[in-house]
């Protein structure tokens, strides 16, 4: 499932080429109102500029990648560890009641009784699974929805001063996301350096660092980036 922080990644991209215009010297968007009327007065179209780049940059590895994030989500896989050990005791019962089956000398009555037993927890695990899920992927993608707010303006800002009037963005690996190759273009990491020098937010100390996410899954992400999954 695509973090809904993502889809506002067409607006940054946008902005960044239209701010950057701006700064080649093409003028406002609008002119203020003439004096006793209401309307504004549309400005000339921006000049294309044809030295600007085109650059690629993974939006969702960036925000996971800052020291902000890492620091975050490092947090959060803390504060779920209970709910991940409640998980994996829940799991472990179910596997104990299905050993029993393959005893020797079990009755017909006894089988019935103990898949009654692991029909009801199994049902039981798998809700309490749900509601984990969900409960993280929701924390996961605030943390991510705030981040971006303020790295938004951070890539509007790299774009204006290093000539790049195009950002794709590669969260989205091929073939599930457009781009197959854009190494020698990537800007990730300079936006997450110039992310982390204007948030002040220090490097996660030594063995803490938590790698960011490069691509997506198919599947709703369950826990966050690089963090222990709930048991199947």
């Amino acid at each position: 499932m695509k973090p809904k922080f993502i889809c506002s990644i067409a607006v940054v991209v946008l902005l960044a080429t239209f701010a950057f215009s701006q700064a080649a010297g093409s003028g406002p968007a609008a002119l203020p109102p003439a004096p006793g009327t209401s309307d504004s007065v549309a400005a000339p179209t921006p000049a294309l500029n044809p030295n600007a780049r085109v650059a690629a940059i993974n939006v969702e590895g960036a925000i996971y990648a800052t020291n902000e994030g890492q620091r975050d989500m490092g947090a959060l896989q803390k504060k779920f560890e209970p709910k991940f050990n409640d998980l994996k005791a829940k799991s472990d019962e179910v596997d104990a009641l299905k050993k029993q089956l393959s005893a020797a000398g079990i009755t017909d009555d006894k089988k019935a009784e103990i898949n009654r037993q692991i029909d009801q927890k199994q049902k039981a695990f798998e809700r309490a699974r749900q509601d984990v899920q969900e409960d993280a992927q929701g924390q996961q993608g605030e943390i991510g929805q705030r981040i971006f707010q303020k790295m938004g303006p951070v890539i509007m800002k790299y774009a204006q001063e290093n000539n790049i009037g195009m950002l794709i963005d590669t969260s989205s690996q091929w073939p599930q996301g457009p781009v197959l190759y854009a190494a020698p273009l990537d800007i990730t990491k300079a936006v997450v350096d110039a992310y982390n020098a204007q948030s002040g937010v220090p490097a996660p100390a030594a063995g803490t660092t938590r790698p960011a996410p490069t691509t997506r899954s198919t599947t709703p992400a369950t826990t966050p980036p690089a963090t222990t999954a709930p048991p199947k």
